[in-house]
């Protein structure tokens, strides 16, 4: 499925092909997203931000059009630092030296690494609805542990969560984004996203990419994150985070501050009334907090 005005190819890229959709014209303006989502999580404000650059949404490896390869036992083939070699293939493919980049969720955590592996690669970054993967994992309390138990559930081992998710792959797919959402409804997912959504949920090859995402955050993922903390390796990249009032992040204390120990050049923005899907629930609000970032001089 296309964003309205995009055009989708297959490029490829770091031994895989990725499906990518393009549109517009002036700076190079990545976009990356989440689970259990695929490009469509962005079709609200990619035609909006194709007006001031040339947007590039591919699906990560395992999600949407792009190819789902086998993973190995360290889990190093879903690691963030791998995808982010993927973006870096997709730059070159596309003759790309540096672009912006904006991502949610799990391509929010593909961003943040391609800012630390590749920095210059990377002009501005923004980061919704996420807080580095480490210091998640340090923050975990009761409360959490029940609003983020996917973390845990998918990371167990093959097959045990994709048995389960396949018993009734749509249904697990509309339960997490309802349940995510602040009104615990579908109502902000179009019916073209939804359905591209669900048919993910129902695809095997698919499922086991998302696990073996989350496989790698509880392992290989953590344990970079955790070299780079040790080092004090910085993000030099200006970044912008945006967070939801009743998102994930709200839920560690002062998400600003845990970016801020990160990176030297931080601004924040909070979105009030949303949850976890702020690109779905709050697009027009969305695109306020990041075109001002994006387009800034410098």
């Amino acid at each position: 499925m296309a964003i309205e005005g995009f055009t989708q190819s297959r490029i490829e890229t770091n031994g895989i092909e990725v499906s990518v959709h393009q549109a517009g014209r002036g700076e190079p303006l990545i976009l990356l997203h989440g689970y259990p989502q695929n490009h469509m999580c962005w079709a609200k404000i990619a035609p909006r931000l194709a007006e001031r650059f040339h947007v590039i949404v591919p699906d990560l490896r395992g999600y949407g059009a792009s190819d789902a390869p086998q993973t190995d036992p360290e889990n190093r083939t879903y690691s963030k630092r791998e995808m982010a070699k993927d973006i870096v293939g997709l730059m070159d493919a596309l003759s790309i030296e540096r672009a912006h980049v904006l991502g949610h969720d799990r391509g929010a955590r593909v961003t943040y690494r391609l800012a630390l592996d590749h920095p210059q690669r990377v002009a501005r970054i923004g980061i919704i609805e996420i807080v580095p993967t480490g210091d998640f994992w340090a923050a975990w309390n009761a409360e959490l542990a029940m609003k983020a138990y996917h973390w845990t559930f998918l990371a167990q081992p093959s097959p045990l969560p994709e048995r389960m998710i396949l018993s009734d792959g749509p249904g697990y797919i509309d339960w997490t984004l309802a349940s995510w959402t602040v009104a615990g409804d579908l109502a902000p997912f179009a019916p073209d996203a939804l359905d591209s959504y669900r048919a993910q949920g129902g695809d095997p090859v698919r499922v086991a990419a998302m696990c073996n995402d989350y496989r790698a955050g509880a392992t290989i993922d953590r344990a970079i994150d955790d070299e780079d903390r040790a080092a004090d390796r910085q993000i030099a990249a200006p970044l912008h985070f945006v967070w939801s009032d009743h998102g994930f992040p709200s839920r560690t204390g002062n998400p600003l501050d845990l970016w801020r120990s990160w990176a030297p050049h931080v601004t924040g923005s909070e979105i009030a009334g949303c949850g976890h899907f702020a690109m779905e629930e709050a697009p027009d609000a969305v695109l306020s907090a990041v075109l001002p970032h994006f387009t800034a001089a410098g």
